[in-house]
């Protein structure tokens, strides 16, 4: 991919969750709903204060993230579908 998101922004490709359930049931793509959780793909640098410095970023590239249902905007490259948003849109870092 080439996009560089600037300041505080992060490119996240959603990770899909499983389509069976605990029992087997399979379920249809009519009733799932969005993933919630994704992997960032790319960071900006950070954002910038008044005076001009920049704070880091709590994410790095690789990181599994949650965000809310409504975060971020949908963009497409190269075919793939990927979501743009600010860091203040993340709720959290899955940690291992």
């Amino acid at each position: 991919m080439n996009i560089r998101p600037l300041q505080d922004r992060i490119i996240v490709k959603r990770i899909e969750e499983e389509t069976k359930t605990a029992g087997g049931l399979i379920i249809p793509d009519s009733a799932k709903e969005k993933p919630m959780m994704g992997m960032v793909i790319a960071a900006g640098n950070g954002k910038k204060t008044d005076d001009g410095k920049v704070l880091a970023l709590d994410v790095k590239v690789g990181d599994k993230v949650l965000f809310g249902k409504y975060a971020g905007t949908e963009i497409k490259v190269d075919g793939q579908e990927y979501l743009m948003m600010r860091e203040d849109d993340i709720l959290g870092v899955v940690e291992k």
